[in-house]
């Protein structure tokens, strides 16, 4: 093979596009099986951490990781390796192979796709890709320089990704994408530990997260924060921030499988049978789109089998539109399948692989919003968020880093945590406005997570359950 003309991040190559092809030929050269997908990912992974006001740890890596799948009529296994040399890929093959023979029949293995057309994935940030230690730590430091000097302890992290993603099968089909990731997070505390505030964001584009902004937003709300009253758990109408939207609106995504609304295990189960597709489920203006295209989203353009991801519109003007089908039961509904799936398709999961959601937004600003609430609670993330009922999409979990009380159009005091039993089905049902939707990072461990692009909202009748003394 010639020498690589890769790409880099953090000086560790990511695979070019030729390079993948020719590496899946040689692999695909030793497969005996039936049929042989092979998968390649080519990664390179920078972050850094800060506590305390000051930098903790940092740590770059890099890995090409090769998957193959192999299959004799519907039995098929997969193994992986990182060694790329001739002797390391014959052992990939064969173990998969020796494995594959080994397995049991899958009733509901579909077989490998042909040649497929891709539109090419606007997701690739140079500025993502060379965002190195230096440029780490001078963003950190726009953050712990203020809160020191604010007599604040500062925490946060964040991480840079660059991803090369190639798949090929022996049916000739092969697709490749590549795609960088971004996320700054940070938790700004008082130093007796009684006020906490936070920011985030993420995107494919570093250039688009701005470090300064988000630690004057964790400051100012560690300094409101101080002394919280607890006030009693009920009903309110709540503002909730994107972050806070973000966690809950991505659940709604989870539960859009077909095969679970058409088996009756999900939300989307009409009563009496069948799925809701047509019904109105949420306010009418709700809407919720996958598009890898969007230019805050700009994920993979095809899924973990190849099969090409397109705009899908899932709910328009608050009707269910679509449901997610993967390729074994879109054949057995008579359907188109719009999502990638390896038979066995009744997981819990939506639409899956990283597409990326968006959810329309209004005219306001979050000041706006807040500026039209009589009385109502501010809220700016949640966190430690479990499921209660997929009947119902109905979640537990705890308001975190700045909880604030809205009287006659204004925030007047800190309120202690909340814990919330809540549908985000329920929430978008109450809805009463909705700033611009903006790109958040809605992962609860601080990773680059899915793009979730969501607005601020109010909302009615929103539950919280009992009080909770963390911050």
């Amino acid at each position: 093979m010639t020498a690589p003309r890769s790409l880099y991040v953090q000086s560790a190559p990511i695979i070019s596009r030729d390079d993948a092809q020719a590496l899946a030929k040689r692999i695909l050269y030793f497969a005996t099986a039936d049929s042989t997908r092979v998968t390649i990912r080519s990664g390179a992974r920078a972050n850094s951490r800060f506590a305390v006001n000051q930098i903790s740890t940092a740590g770059d890596n890099s890995d090409t990781v090769i998957t193959v799948l192999s299959s004799f009529g519907k039995r098929s296994a997969t193994a992986t390796t990182n060694k790329l040399d001739d002797a390391g890929l014959q052992q990939v093959v064969a173990n998969s192979e020796k494995l594959a023979r080994l397995s049991p029949e899958d009733p509901e293995a579909m077989p490998e796709l042909g040649p497929q057309q891709y539109a090419e994935s606007i997701g690739w940030s140079d500025a993502t890709a060379t965002l190195d230690p230096v440029l780490r730590a001078a963003a950190i430091k726009t953050i712990t320089e203020p809160a020191r000097t604010a007599g604040l302890v500062s925490t946060g992290y964040i991480e840079a990704r660059g991803t090369a993603l190639a798949i090929a099968n022996s049916k000739g089909l092969f697709a490749y994408s590549r795609t960088t990731e971004s996320v700054l997070t940070t938790t700004v505390r008082t130093p007796d530990g009684q006020g906490s505030g936070w920011g985030g964001s993420a995107h494919w584009d570093w250039s688009r997260i701005d470090a300064a902004s988000l630690g004057a937003t964790a400051i100012q709300k560690a300094k409101a924060s101080k002394e919280a009253v607890a006030i009693e758990p009920g009903r309110y109408t709540v503002v909730l921030e994107p972050t806070a939207v973000g966690n809950l609106v991505q659940l709604i995504a989870g539960a859009l499988n077909a095969r679970n609304a058409d088996e009756g295990r999900s939300f989307f189960t009409k009563p009496g049978g069948g799925n809701k597709v047509g019904m109105k489920v949420v306010d009418e203006r709700v809407t919720l789109v996958t598009d890898p295209l969007d230019p805050d989203i700009g994920s993979n353009t095809f899924g973990a089998d190849g099969l090409p991801i397109s705009r899908t519109v899932w709910l328009e003007n608050g009707v269910v539109k679509n449901l997610a089908y993967d390729r074994f039961w879109a054949d057995k509904q008579g359907k188109v399948a719009n999502t990638s799936g390896g038979g066995g398709g009744g997981g819990g999961g939506g639409f899956g692989g990283g597409a990326g959601l968006k959810m329309n937004g209004g005219d306001g600003t979050l000041d706006d919003l807040i500026a039209g609430t009589e009385r109502g609670i501010l809220v700016t993330r949640f966190w430690y968020i479990r499921p209660v009922d997929p009947r119902t999409i109905l979640y537990t979990g705890l308001t975190r880093d700045g909880t604030f009380l809205i009287e006659k159009g204004k925030i007047t005091k800190a309120v202690k945590n909340f814990r919330f039993n809540e549908s985000p089905i329920f929430m978008l049902n109450n809805l009463e406005a909705m700033s611009r939707p903006i790109r958040v990072s809605a992962s609860e461990s601080g990773n680059t997570g899915q793009a979730i692009v969501v607005p601020a909202i109010r909302t009615r009748e929103f539950s919280f359950t009992s009080l909770s003394d963390a911050v």
